[in-house]
């Protein structure tokens, strides 16, 4: 019996990497586009990095599931490529045989989305995991909001409109009172051009007018006797 067990626990793992293959249930394709991201600063994709990505993946199943049980040795790799691509699984701790369904790596990986893209100093663009949609950044909620901001906008046009009003109805009034009294002024110096002056007295000319008549002064023809 002790030798089956012996035997059953150095399968488990066996059966685990088996179930490690290209478009399985539960497993996941990583491509990395490390020379794109980072271009001459690009760093050199070797076990050391696989070994950070292992333990990336297994603080994200700790986190989402809640479980400290979840290692390394959890996540199973496999089918790498020169251009840095691969394909992993991640066996429940308590049963290396049996696979974390698909759903559950997914949910974990996006909630840990950002730790890991830090870790390798790469992108959702640059650290793709196919069949994954890349994590959306949580749209930021503006402080004041965009009606207050558009009747602030309205608000401030008409106080501007109804100044201009002001300023132009005070300037054209102030207009209208110069026309009139530069009129009034013209008006007095026409009058003062219309008197003449005569041993400092103004007196008023008389061309053009009738004048009074004096009557002790005016001969009538029928009246008088010719001498």
């Amino acid at each position: 019996m002790l030798a089956g067990l012996l035997v059953l626990l150095i399968l488990m793992p066996a059966l685990a990497v088996a179930a490690c293959e290209p478009n399985g249930q539960d497993a996941y394709k990583v491509r990395l586009s490390i020379k794109t991201a980072l271009g001459k600063n690009a760093y050199e994709w070797n076990e050391s990095e696989l070994f950070l990505f292992r333990a990336t993946l297994a603080f994200a199943m700790r986190r989402y599931l809640n479980k400290e049980n979840f290692n390394v040795s959890s996540v199973i790799v496999c089918k790498e490529t020169p251009r840095v691509s691969f394909w992993f699984v991640i066996t429940d701790p308590g049963n290396t045989s049996k696979l974390i369904p698909r759903t559950d790596v997914e949910h974990a990986v996006r909630m840990s989305r950002n730790r890991i893209n830090s870790a390798f100093l790469l992108t959702d663009k640059t650290l793709q995991f196919i069949g994954i949609p890349p994590t959306m950044a949580v749209p930021l909620e503006p402080a004041t909001q965009p009606w207050l901001i558009v009747f602030g906008v309205i608000i401030s046009l008409v106080m501007v409109a109804i100044l201009a009003l002001i300023i132009h109805g005070a300037i054209q009034k102030r207009r209208r009172g110069k026309a009139i009294s530069d009129e009034e002024e013209e008006k007095e110096e026409e009058e003062k051009q219309g008197q003449i002056t005569e041993n400092g007295i103004h007196c008023e000319v008389t061309d053009g007018k009738e004048g009074v008549h004096n009557r002790g002064f005016h001969q009538e023809d029928e009246r008088l006797t010719q001498l």
